[in-house]
């Protein structure tokens, strides 16, 4: 356990709290005699207030985004896979107390018990130190990669319309340049338009994807971050 408080940089006063936090029900049905929690109840505050700190500073520091933005953003950094994410950083699966079965089943690795076990740890922390210590820790572990998940989390398509419509009479359009591969493995391609002109090309597993990819293309050259 020390070496999980050096990892996450908090180190506990009660330490229970965290061995709680990192028990998974498969343990605590194993071993349910002698009254071991599991971690749910830590999972279901924690869930709670990883949301409130990262809303908190979402609303702080974005004041230009919409409600829509904010929440879009906000899902993309609380969500299962930012959470597993952390969880592998730590190398929280090794820490985890799980039931036999669990355990032989590769339970280590299953990404809901390790995004759920960070949750439970966040939860811990502000149990045993405040919101203050938490809030520390959120924006060290989650916080960290709002930009990564900002930008893989937005709407280029929309994002494009939104930079065209600046000027009036500017019409898009998205054009299939080509397919490969299989039926069941098949890349597109695709190119976006503007007023008949290529402004970004892209591939993707669907065409939906592809037009994404396009549509960011264009958008990152308009905005100068691409060349």
């Amino acid at each position: 356990m020390k070496t999980l408080e050096e990892k996450i940089g908090y180190t506990f006063r009660d330490r229970s709290l965290l061995e709680n936090a990192l028990t998974h029900s498969s343990y605590a049905n194993e071993h349910r005699a002698a009254g071991v929690p599991s971690n749910e109840r830590l999972e279901f505050l924690g869930d709670s207030i990883l949301g409130l700190v990262v809303a908190d500073h979402l609303y702080r520091t974005r004041p230009d985004l919409p409600e829509g933005d904010l929440t879009r953003i906000r899902a993309a950094l609380v969500c299962e896979s930012s959470l597993v994410e952390v969880a592998r950083g730590l190398d929280l699966g090794s820490y985890l107390k799980l039931g036999k079965g669990e355990d032989h089943g590769g339970g280590r690795a299953r990404p809901s018990i390790q995004a759920d076990a960070v949750e439970a740890m966040l939860a811990a922390v502000y149990l045993d130190g405040g919101i203050g210590q938490v809030r520390k820790l959120i924006h060290r572990l989650v916080l960290n990669q709002e930009e990564a998940r900002t930008a893989a989390g937005r709407d280029y398509k929309t994002a494009l319309q939104e930079l065209v419509q600046r000027e009036s009479g500017q019409v898009l359009s998205y054009h299939l340049t080509g397919e490969k591969g299989p039926d069941h493995d098949k890349v597109f391609a695709m190119e976006v338009l503007l007023n008949g002109q290529p402004v970004g090309a892209g591939q993707g597993r669907s065409k939906k994807e592809a037009e994404q990819a396009a549509a960011k293309a264009a958008v990152l050259k308009m905005e100068g971050k691409q060349p």
